[in-house]
């Protein structure tokens, strides 16, 4: 892995830069759609505060490309800087690969059957009553 004198100055780069062009991290924010506590992290050189290594080399791709920086070259220079063993949660509920029913794929087929079986009376009914007025 990288040094963290290492980390810290590819930071101090993405700083320098926003500093040299006289934006706040708020105005960086708004511009990247990126949250300051993650640009501050990238900033600080450090990116275990990020989501994930690919958001770490998404965000920083992004606020390279921003400040005029080549992001690509620093993810490409550098990869060990975005490698991380992330430890896999494999929790059920929402947002897993657990195996879920459509809560309502089992009942469709009732309101039609209805619909059928009344369709079918009435018209059972309307023989009936044309056999018994000897319409028919």
């Amino acid at each position: 892995m990288i040094a963290n004198s290492e980390m810290k100055s590819i930071g101090e780069i993405f700083k320098n830069k926003r500093k040299e062009m006289n934006l706040s991290l708020k105005e960086a924010e708004n511009a990247t759609s990126i949250r300051t506590t993650y640009l501050q992290s990238i900033e600080e050189g450090d990116l275990s505060k990020l989501i994930s290594p690919v958001y770490a080399q998404g965000f920083m791709r992004q606020y390279a490309a921003f400040l005029g920086i080549d992001g690509d070259k620093i993810v490409r220079e550098n990869p060990d800087f975005f490698m991380r063993n992330e430890a896999q949660e494999f929790s059920y509920g929402i947002g897993t690969m657990e195996i879920r029913g459509n809560p309502g794929s089992g009942v469709k087929w009732f309101p039609n059957a209805l619909w059928v079986m009344a369709t079918g009376v009435v018209l059972l009914i309307a023989w009936y009553f044309a056999r018994l007025l000897e319409v028919v």
